[in-house]
C-alpha cells in the first residue's frame, strides 16, 4: 500500500518559515511594522503577511522610507497594493526632512545614509517596537552576519556581536525600554527563490523588473535610464536597449541590466545562471566600499 508523500518543496519550507516568524512577532511584539517599498521582496514579505493572517486583515501597518527618487510606476505600485489589501501606510519622507533641515543631503546625490536618521525619526515617533525587512542573506556581506531576529540599541544601533542565539529556531523577541527589533522573514530566501515565489503565487510586481528597450547611458559600465533623475552629461550618448531592473532603488542610483527576459520565467531562467549579486550589478551607491552595507546598518539602516 502506497502513501502519500507530505514533504514540502523548497518554497512551501521557506514560505511556513517566514509565515511563523511573522506570526511570532505580531503575537510578542507590542507595535510591529511592515517596511515596504514595493520592491520584489517587500511585495514578497506583504504577501506572506496576508497569508499569516488570512482571511483577517494584516495587523499592523505598512511603512515606506520615501527618499523622493523613487522610480513613479513603484510608487503607484505601492500605493495599489497597500489599498487593495487596506492596511495603514506610514510615509517616512527624505524631502520632508531635508526641507526642515535635520539632515543635509551628500554631494553624490545618494540618499541612502539620510535614510536612516528619517527612519529612526518615524520608529520613535511613531512608538514601532519591531521593524520587519525584506533583506536576505545572499544579498551583500553583512546581511550574511545578521540572525532573523536583529536587535538595536536605543539609538537604533546595531552591533553585530551582540546578538542573541537562535537554536532550533527559537526566537527570543523581548526588548527592553527604547530598543527595537529588526526583523528579517526573508533571511533564508535567495533572489531565485523570490522570482520563483513571485511565479508559484502570481503576484503581480511592477514592470520595470522586466526587460524592453528603453533609452540608457553608459556610466563606467552601468546602464542608467534616462529619467527626470537622469539626464546625459556631456559626451554621453542616448542607447536604446532591452534592459530590465533586478532591484528598483533610488531612479538616480539604481542601474538596469541587458536582458531580454519580459516574463518572470525567463527572469528566473536568467537569474539562474548569473553569478553577480544584484547590488554588485546594478547599485551604484554600493560601490563606495566593500563594508559599505555594514557601516550604514551599524548607524540604524535596516
Amino acid at each position: 500500500m502506497s502513501t502519500a508523500d507530505h514533504r514540502l518543496t523548497q518554497l512551501q519550507t521557506l514560505e511556513a518559515e517566514s509565515v511563523h516568524v511573522i506570526r511570532e512577532v505580531a503575537a510578542e511584539s507590542e507595535r510591529p511594522v511592515l517596511l515596504f517599498s514595493g520592491g520584489k521582496d517587500s511585495i514578497v514579505m506583504l504577501e506572506l503577511a496576508r497569508k499569516a493572517f488570512a482571511p483577517a486583515r494584516i495587523p499592523f501597518p505598512v511603512m515606506h522610507v520615501d527618499t523622493g527618487l523613487n522610480f513613479p510606476e513603484v510608487l503607484e505600485f505601492r500605493d495599489k497594493r497597500v489599498a487593495e489589501l487596506g492596511v495603514e501606510l506610514v510615509v517616512a519622507s527624505v524631502p520632508d526632512a531635508i526641507a526642515a533641515g535635520t539632515v543635509r543631503q551628500e554631494p553624490n546625490g545618494s540618499r541612502n545614509r539620510i535614510q536612516t536618521p528619517v527612519l529612526l525619526d518615524a520608529v520613535e515617533q511613531h512608538g514601532f517596537t519591531a521593524l520587519f525587512g525584506g533583506a536576505r542573506r545572499d544579498e551583500d556581506k553583512a546581511r550574511a552576519k545578521e540572525r532573523m531576529f536583529s536587535f538595536r540599541d536605543e539609538f537604533g544601533q546595531w552591533d553585530p556581536k551582540n546578538q542573541r542565539p537562535e537554536l532550533w529556531d527559537l526566537y527570543n523577541g523581548r526588548t527592553h525600554l527604547g530598543e527595537s527589533i529588526r526583523v528579517f522573514p526573508l533571511s533564508n530566501w535567495t533572489e531565485l527563490d523570490i522570482w520563483g515565489y513571485i511565479a508559484q503565487e502570481e503576484i503581480a510586481i511592477p514592470q520595470l523588473y522586466l526587460a524592453r528597450d528603453r533609452d540608457v547611458v553608459d556610466r563606467q559600465g552601468m546602464l542608467y535610464a534616462v529619467n527626470e533623475f537622469i539626464t546625459p552629461r556631456d559626451g554621453e550618448q542616448v542607447l536604446r536597449e532591452s534592459v530590465r531592473y533586478r532591484t528598483v532603488g533610488d531612479a538616480n542610483l539604481t542601474a538596469a541590466v541587458r536582458s531580454t527576459a519580459s516574463s518572470v520565467e525567463e527572469v528566473i531562467a536568467e537569474i539562474a545562471v548569473t553569478r553577480l549579486t544584484e547590488r554588485g550589478a546594478t547599485r551604484g551607491d554600493d560601490k563606495v566600499s566593500d563594508a559599505a552595507m555594514e557601516d550604514r546598518k551599524k548607524e540604524g539602516y535596516f
